[in-house]
């Protein structure tokens, strides 16, 4: 199966959780990697600093050059990468679902999306075929299920936690690639440099409360087992009635609606 070369990848600079290096984002890692399953020469492109280190992981993975859109760090990536996609309107466009540090809200492939006229399709696992109307795609779903979707052209495709693992990086690849800086307009985030950042706090644990003469093991278990996982349920081809109405029952669960 063929996958025509019209592919755009959006990456961005991952952050490791420890201790805080500039690496490729895993999850754009492997939006790349279901890029280059399909087409040897992808069009990546990274809005940023073009000195970023993660920029050469990405080249490693087989890629010849990454087309950075020059930013700094106060700038709304997400205009510059909806107004570069517009301009050079891709047939599918391949992300992440959100990048690793920042404002990490997500939002980017629907905004790119927006200014495309393109669905967006989250948790895509691969692409399966694609001709000059449509592309079919895998996509999970909840308990490890898949299902095909056939989305019109053009479309924004969001990796999937389980798409292929992200190929290693060789050193030679990231050596010898081409890193092109563009100059494009800087649009300052207005809202970003009004907040105040601290590092997040992890949420104290609820203990399952036991018995006072329980045993030792008994107080272990609870303080140790993991939270029940509850419920949910898979629509099989819904209405859109039907559809809403399972959404407006779980926001009304969970407190939000």
């Amino acid at each position: 199966m063929q996958v025509n070369d019209d592919i755009m990848v959006l990456v961005s600079c991952g952050h490791h959780p420890l201790s805080g290096r500039e690496r490729r984002a895993d999850r754009d890692a492997q939006a790349l990697e279901i890029a280059l399953q399909h087409t040897a020469s992808p069009h990546v492109v990274f809005a940023g600093d073009p000195e970023c280190s993660a920029l050469r992981e990405y080249l490693g993975m087989g890629v010849s050059e990454v087309n950075v859109l020059m930013q700094t760090a106060e700038s709304d990536v997400s205009v510059a990468l909806a107004s570069y996609a517009h301009q050079k309107s891709p047939r599918v466009v391949l992300c992440g679902h959100r990048a690793e540090h920042g404002e990490s809200s997500g939002m980017v492939p629907y905004l790119v999306g927006k200014r495309l006229n393109a669905a967006v399709v989250p948790d895509v696992v691969d692409i399966l075929a694609q001709d000059a109307e449509s592309v079919e795609v895998l996509q999970a779903l909840a308990g490890g299920q898949r299902r095909r979707l056939h989305v019109r052209l053009p479309a924004v495709l969001i990796a999937s936690a389980s798409a292929p693992v992200a190929r290693q990086s060789a050193f030679t690849k990231a050596r010898d690639g081409v890193i092109h800086s563009l100059s494009v307009a800087d649009v300052e985030d207005t809202e970003l440099i009004t907040w105040h950042w601290q590092a997040a706090k992890k949420r104290a644990k609820r203990v399952k409360t036991v018995a006072a003469s329980s045993s030792s093991r008994d107080r272990f278990r609870a303080a140790t087992a993991a939270p029940a996982s509850t419920g949910g349920k898979v629509l099989q081809n819904p209405s859109p009635e039907e559809a809403a109405d399972a959404i407006m029952q779980l926001l009304k669960e969970k407190g939000v609606y």
